[in-house]
Protein backbone atom coordinates (compact mmCIF):
# COMPACT_ATOMS: atom_id res chain seq x y z
CA UNK A 1 0.00 0.00 0.00
CA UNK A 2 1.18 3.50 -0.82
CA UNK A 3 2.72 5.60 1.92
CA UNK A 4 0.67 8.60 0.77
CA UNK A 5 -1.99 10.39 2.84
CA UNK A 6 -4.19 8.16 4.97
CA UNK A 7 -7.10 6.56 3.16
CA UNK A 8 -9.58 7.03 6.01
CA UNK A 9 -10.43 10.60 6.95
CA UNK A 10 -13.02 12.17 9.19
CA UNK A 11 -14.85 15.28 7.98
CA UNK A 12 -12.45 17.70 9.66
CA UNK A 13 -9.44 16.03 8.04
CA UNK A 14 -10.69 15.87 4.44
CA UNK A 15 -9.14 19.19 3.36
CA UNK A 16 -5.81 18.38 4.99
CA UNK A 17 -5.74 14.95 3.34
CA UNK A 18 -6.67 16.42 -0.06
CA UNK A 19 -3.91 19.01 0.31
CA UNK A 20 -1.37 16.32 1.16
CA UNK A 21 -2.34 14.34 -1.95
CA UNK A 22 -2.03 17.43 -4.14
CA UNK A 23 1.40 18.33 -2.80
CA UNK A 24 2.69 14.77 -3.21
CA UNK A 25 1.22 14.37 -6.72
CA UNK A 26 2.94 17.53 -7.90
CA UNK A 27 6.29 16.08 -6.82
CA UNK A 28 6.91 13.78 -9.81
CA UNK A 29 9.96 12.18 -8.15
CA UNK A 30 7.75 10.81 -5.36
CA UNK A 31 4.62 9.91 -7.36
CA UNK A 32 4.05 6.27 -8.38
CA UNK A 33 1.41 4.11 -9.99
CA UNK A 34 0.51 2.78 -6.55
CA UNK A 35 0.00 6.36 -5.35
CA UNK A 36 -2.34 6.98 -8.31
CA UNK A 37 -4.43 3.91 -7.46
CA UNK A 38 -4.59 4.81 -3.77
CA UNK A 39 -5.62 8.38 -4.55
CA UNK A 40 -8.39 7.14 -6.85
CA UNK A 41 -9.69 4.87 -4.09
CA UNK A 42 -9.74 7.81 -1.68
CA UNK A 43 -11.55 10.00 -4.22
CA UNK A 44 -14.13 7.26 -4.79
CA UNK A 45 -14.90 6.99 -1.08
CA UNK A 46 -17.21 10.01 -1.15
CA UNK A 47 -18.36 12.99 -3.17
CA UNK A 48 -16.91 15.27 -0.44
CA UNK A 49 -13.42 13.88 -1.07
CA UNK A 50 -13.66 14.58 -4.82
CA UNK A 51 -15.10 18.09 -4.49
CA UNK A 52 -12.52 19.08 -1.87
CA UNK A 53 -9.64 17.72 -3.96
CA UNK A 54 -10.80 19.49 -7.15
CA UNK A 55 -11.38 22.75 -5.28
CA UNK A 56 -7.92 22.85 -3.70
CA UNK A 57 -6.22 21.62 -6.87
CA UNK A 58 -7.77 24.50 -8.79
CA UNK A 59 -6.45 26.98 -6.22
CA UNK A 60 -2.96 25.50 -6.54
CA UNK A 61 -3.21 25.73 -10.35
CA UNK A 62 -3.95 29.42 -10.03
CA UNK A 63 -0.83 29.86 -7.92
CA UNK A 64 1.14 28.05 -10.65
CA UNK A 65 -0.15 30.47 -13.26
CA UNK A 66 0.87 33.42 -11.13
CA UNK A 67 4.40 32.03 -11.09
CA UNK A 68 4.54 31.71 -7.31
CA UNK A 69 5.46 28.04 -7.19
CA UNK A 70 8.10 27.83 -9.91
CA UNK A 71 11.19 29.73 -8.66
CA UNK A 72 13.98 27.42 -7.56
CA UNK A 73 17.73 27.34 -7.38
CA UNK A 74 20.16 24.50 -8.18
CA UNK A 75 21.83 22.75 -5.26
CA UNK A 76 24.34 19.98 -6.05
CA UNK A 77 22.82 19.22 -9.43
CA UNK A 78 19.21 19.28 -8.20
CA UNK A 79 16.63 21.98 -7.66
CA UNK A 80 15.59 22.95 -4.18
CA UNK A 81 12.38 24.93 -3.65
CA UNK A 82 13.08 28.54 -2.77
CA UNK A 83 11.59 30.49 0.08
CA UNK A 84 8.79 31.63 -2.26
CA UNK A 85 7.67 28.07 -2.91
CA UNK A 86 7.76 27.20 0.77
CA UNK A 87 5.84 30.38 1.55
CA UNK A 88 3.27 29.49 -1.09
CA UNK A 89 2.81 26.05 0.46
CA UNK A 90 2.34 27.56 3.92
CA UNK A 91 -0.16 30.02 2.51
CA UNK A 92 -1.97 27.12 0.86
CA UNK A 93 -2.27 25.25 4.17
CA UNK A 94 -3.36 28.42 5.97
CA UNK A 95 -6.02 28.93 3.34
CA UNK A 96 -7.35 25.41 3.97
CA UNK A 97 -7.61 26.19 7.67
CA UNK A 98 -9.78 29.24 6.98
CA UNK A 99 -12.09 27.35 4.65
CA UNK A 100 -10.47 28.39 1.36
CA UNK A 101 -12.33 31.69 1.21
CA UNK A 102 -10.91 32.44 -2.22
CA UNK A 103 -12.82 29.55 -3.75
CA UNK A 104 -16.18 30.70 -2.40
CA UNK A 105 -15.86 33.94 -4.35
CA UNK A 106 -14.30 32.58 -7.54
CA UNK A 107 -16.95 32.59 -10.31
CA UNK A 108 -15.16 30.91 -13.22
CA UNK A 109 -14.74 27.27 -12.15
CA UNK A 110 -17.87 25.14 -12.18
CA UNK A 111 -18.50 21.42 -11.82
CA UNK A 112 -21.08 19.52 -13.87
CA UNK A 113 -22.11 15.95 -13.06
CA UNK A 114 -24.62 13.37 -14.26
CA UNK A 115 -26.00 10.40 -12.38
CA UNK A 116 -26.04 6.83 -13.69
CA UNK A 117 -28.33 6.91 -16.72
CA UNK A 118 -28.37 10.71 -16.84
CA UNK A 119 -27.37 13.14 -19.60
CA UNK A 120 -26.83 16.90 -19.58
CA UNK A 121 -26.13 19.52 -22.24
CA UNK A 122 -23.95 22.42 -21.09
CA UNK A 123 -23.72 25.59 -23.20
CA UNK A 124 -21.14 28.35 -22.77
CA UNK A 125 -21.13 32.01 -23.74
CA UNK A 126 -18.54 31.48 -26.48
CA UNK A 127 -20.86 29.08 -28.33
CA UNK A 128 -19.17 25.89 -27.16
CA UNK A 129 -21.48 23.03 -26.15
CA UNK A 130 -20.61 19.92 -24.14
CA UNK A 131 -22.98 16.99 -23.77
CA UNK A 132 -22.32 14.77 -20.75
CA UNK A 133 -23.17 11.08 -20.88
CA UNK A 134 -24.05 8.79 -17.97
CA UNK A 135 -22.09 8.94 -14.68
CA UNK A 136 -19.81 11.78 -15.84
CA UNK A 137 -18.02 14.53 -13.93
CA UNK A 138 -16.60 17.54 -15.73
CA UNK A 139 -15.13 20.80 -14.41
CA UNK A 140 -14.96 23.91 -16.55
CA UNK A 141 -12.98 27.13 -16.26
CA UNK A 142 -14.37 29.27 -19.08
CA UNK A 143 -13.36 32.93 -19.17
CA UNK A 144 -12.58 35.52 -21.83
CA UNK A 145 -8.90 34.60 -21.60
CA UNK A 146 -8.84 30.86 -20.78
CA UNK A 147 -10.96 27.89 -21.82
CA UNK A 148 -10.05 24.70 -19.95
CA UNK A 149 -12.16 21.75 -18.86
CA UNK A 150 -11.26 18.64 -16.87
CA UNK A 151 -13.00 15.35 -17.63
CA UNK A 152 -12.67 13.63 -14.27
CA UNK A 153 -14.91 10.67 -15.09
CA UNK A 154 -17.14 9.36 -17.84
CA UNK A 155 -17.85 10.47 -21.39
CA UNK A 156 -18.66 13.75 -23.14
CA UNK A 157 -19.29 15.04 -26.66
CA UNK A 158 -17.71 18.42 -27.43
CA UNK A 159 -18.84 20.95 -30.05
CA UNK A 160 -16.22 23.66 -29.73
CA UNK A 161 -16.32 27.20 -31.10
CA UNK A 162 -12.76 27.59 -32.35
CA UNK A 163 -10.70 30.58 -31.19
CA UNK A 164 -7.01 30.41 -32.10
CA UNK A 165 -6.16 33.17 -29.64
CA UNK A 166 -7.80 31.28 -26.77
CA UNK A 167 -7.41 27.51 -27.35
CA UNK A 168 -9.96 25.15 -25.87
CA UNK A 169 -8.17 22.49 -23.79
CA UNK A 170 -9.51 19.28 -22.25
CA UNK A 171 -7.48 17.67 -19.47
CA UNK A 172 -8.01 13.95 -18.80
CA UNK A 173 -5.73 13.01 -15.96
CA UNK A 174 -2.31 14.11 -17.19
CA UNK A 175 -3.32 13.96 -20.85
CA UNK A 176 -4.12 17.14 -22.77
CA UNK A 177 -6.42 17.48 -25.80
CA UNK A 178 -6.31 20.86 -27.59
CA UNK A 179 -9.07 21.88 -30.00
CA UNK A 180 -8.14 22.98 -33.49
CA UNK A 181 -11.75 23.61 -34.61
CA UNK A 182 -13.63 20.49 -33.71
CA UNK A 183 -16.50 18.19 -32.79
CA UNK A 184 -15.17 15.23 -30.82
CA UNK A 185 -15.97 12.55 -28.29
CA UNK A 186 -13.89 11.72 -25.22
CA UNK A 187 -14.46 8.70 -23.02
CA UNK A 188 -12.49 8.02 -19.86
CA UNK A 189 -12.57 4.45 -18.54
CA UNK A 190 -10.41 2.82 -15.90
CA UNK A 191 -6.92 2.74 -17.40
CA UNK A 192 -7.97 3.90 -20.86
CA UNK A 193 -8.73 7.11 -22.75
CA UNK A 194 -10.59 7.24 -26.07
CA UNK A 195 -10.76 10.31 -28.32
CA UNK A 196 -12.88 10.15 -31.50
CA UNK A 197 -12.99 12.96 -34.08
CA UNK A 198 -16.35 13.66 -35.73
CA UNK A 199 -15.25 16.89 -37.38
CA UNK A 200 -12.13 19.09 -37.51
CA UNK A 201 -8.97 18.16 -35.61
CA UNK A 202 -7.37 18.10 -32.18
CA UNK A 203 -3.81 17.90 -30.89
CA UNK A 204 -3.37 15.00 -28.49
CA UNK A 205 -0.48 15.32 -26.06
CA UNK A 206 -0.94 11.73 -24.86
CA UNK A 207 1.11 10.53 -27.83
CA UNK A 208 4.90 10.73 -27.96
CA UNK A 209 5.51 12.80 -30.02
CA UNK A 210 2.22 14.68 -29.97
CA UNK A 211 -0.34 13.54 -32.53
CA UNK A 212 -2.87 15.55 -34.51
CA UNK A 213 -6.12 13.66 -34.99
CA UNK A 214 -8.31 14.34 -38.02
CA UNK A 215 -11.92 13.62 -38.90
CA UNK A 216 -12.71 9.93 -38.48
CA UNK A 217 -9.66 9.18 -36.30
CA UNK A 218 -10.19 7.35 -33.04
CA UNK A 219 -7.26 7.24 -30.62
CA UNK A 220 -7.00 4.75 -27.77
CA UNK A 221 -4.51 5.62 -25.02
CA UNK A 222 -3.51 3.48 -22.06
CA UNK A 223 -0.53 3.45 -19.73
CA UNK A 224 1.55 1.35 -22.12
CA UNK A 225 0.04 1.86 -25.56
CA UNK A 226 -1.23 4.37 -28.10
CA UNK A 227 -3.10 3.56 -31.31
CA UNK A 228 -5.17 5.38 -33.92
CA UNK A 229 -7.80 3.72 -36.13
CA UNK A 230 -9.99 5.18 -38.86
CA UNK A 231 -13.74 5.03 -38.24
CA UNK A 232 -16.54 5.45 -40.76
CA UNK A 233 -19.21 8.09 -40.29
CA UNK A 234 -21.67 5.29 -39.47
CA UNK A 235 -19.40 3.83 -36.80
CA UNK A 236 -18.97 7.24 -35.17
CA UNK A 237 -22.73 7.81 -35.31
CA UNK A 238 -23.23 4.48 -33.52
CA UNK A 239 -20.78 5.50 -30.79
CA UNK A 240 -22.78 8.71 -30.31
CA UNK A 241 -26.17 6.98 -30.28
CA UNK A 242 -26.36 7.53 -26.51
CA UNK A 243 -27.21 11.16 -27.30
CA UNK A 244 -30.56 9.84 -28.59
CA UNK A 245 -30.96 7.35 -25.75
CA UNK A 246 -29.80 4.25 -27.65
CA UNK A 247 -26.98 1.72 -27.65
CA UNK A 248 -26.00 0.23 -31.02
CA UNK A 249 -24.09 -3.06 -31.14
CA UNK A 250 -22.47 -4.63 -34.19
CA UNK A 251 -20.89 -8.08 -33.71
CA UNK A 252 -20.42 -7.23 -30.04
CA UNK A 253 -19.77 -9.88 -27.40
CA UNK A 254 -22.39 -10.28 -24.70
CA UNK A 255 -19.69 -9.45 -22.14
CA UNK A 256 -19.12 -6.06 -23.78
CA UNK A 257 -22.86 -5.48 -24.19
CA UNK A 258 -23.34 -6.11 -20.46
CA UNK A 259 -20.53 -3.67 -19.64
CA UNK A 260 -22.23 -0.96 -21.71
CA UNK A 261 -25.67 -1.49 -20.18
CA UNK A 262 -24.15 -1.46 -16.70
CA UNK A 263 -22.88 2.08 -17.31
CA UNK A 264 -26.47 3.31 -17.64
CA UNK A 265 -28.43 1.24 -15.13
CA UNK A 266 -28.46 0.47 -11.42
CA UNK A 267 -29.65 -3.05 -12.20
CA UNK A 268 -26.51 -4.81 -13.43
CA UNK A 269 -26.13 -7.61 -15.98
CA UNK A 270 -23.78 -10.48 -15.17
CA UNK A 271 -22.75 -12.96 -17.86
CA UNK A 272 -22.46 -16.21 -15.95
CA UNK A 273 -20.10 -18.29 -18.11
CA UNK A 274 -17.32 -17.87 -20.65
CA UNK A 275 -19.21 -19.39 -23.57
CA UNK A 276 -22.11 -16.97 -23.18
CA UNK A 277 -19.72 -14.06 -22.67
CA UNK A 278 -18.03 -14.67 -26.05
CA UNK A 279 -21.31 -14.94 -27.98
CA UNK A 280 -21.79 -11.95 -30.31
CA UNK A 281 -24.96 -10.00 -31.03
CA UNK A 282 -26.22 -7.21 -33.31
CA UNK A 283 -28.98 -4.86 -32.22
CA UNK A 284 -30.17 -1.44 -31.10
CA UNK A 285 -31.54 -1.03 -27.57
CA UNK A 286 -32.69 1.77 -25.30
CA UNK A 287 -29.97 2.61 -22.77
CA UNK A 288 -32.42 2.24 -19.86
CA UNK A 289 -33.94 -1.09 -20.94
CA UNK A 290 -31.51 -3.93 -20.14
CA UNK A 291 -34.48 -6.28 -20.09
CA UNK A 292 -34.87 -5.92 -23.87
CA UNK A 293 -31.31 -7.16 -24.31
CA UNK A 294 -31.71 -10.11 -21.94
CA UNK A 295 -35.01 -11.05 -23.66
CA UNK A 296 -33.17 -11.07 -27.00
CA UNK A 297 -30.36 -13.19 -25.54
CA UNK A 298 -32.91 -15.65 -24.24
CA UNK A 299 -34.95 -15.78 -27.47
CA UNK A 300 -32.14 -15.76 -30.04
CA UNK A 301 -29.49 -17.82 -28.24
CA UNK A 302 -31.60 -19.86 -25.85
CA UNK A 303 -29.71 -18.48 -22.85
CA UNK A 304 -31.00 -18.66 -19.31
CA UNK A 305 -31.95 -15.36 -17.65
CA UNK A 306 -32.36 -15.04 -13.88
CA UNK A 307 -33.50 -11.87 -12.12
CA UNK A 308 -31.90 -11.56 -8.69
CA UNK A 309 -32.91 -8.14 -7.41
CA UNK A 310 -30.31 -5.69 -8.68
CA UNK A 311 -28.65 -8.40 -10.78
CA UNK A 312 -29.68 -10.06 -14.04
CA UNK A 313 -27.65 -13.24 -14.57
CA UNK A 314 -27.33 -14.56 -18.12
CA UNK A 315 -25.89 -18.03 -18.68
CA UNK A 316 -26.19 -21.19 -20.73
Amino acid sequence: MSEGPQMKTVAGDVEACAAAWIIKRRDSDRWSGEDERTLNLWLDESWAHRVTYWRLDAVWDRADRLGVLYPSRPVRGRFRPTFLKIAAGLAFVAMIGTGAAYWTTRPTMKTYATSIGGRELVSFADGTKIELNTDTVLRANMTTTARTVWLDRGEAYFQVRHDAAHPFVVMVGRQRITDLGTKFLIRRDAGQLKVALVEGSVRLAAAKPEATLKRGDEAIVSANSFSVAKKTAKELANELSWRRGFLVFRHTTLADVATEFNRYNLQKIVIGDAAAAETTIDGTFLTNDPGAFTDAAQTVFGLRVQNRGNLIVVSR
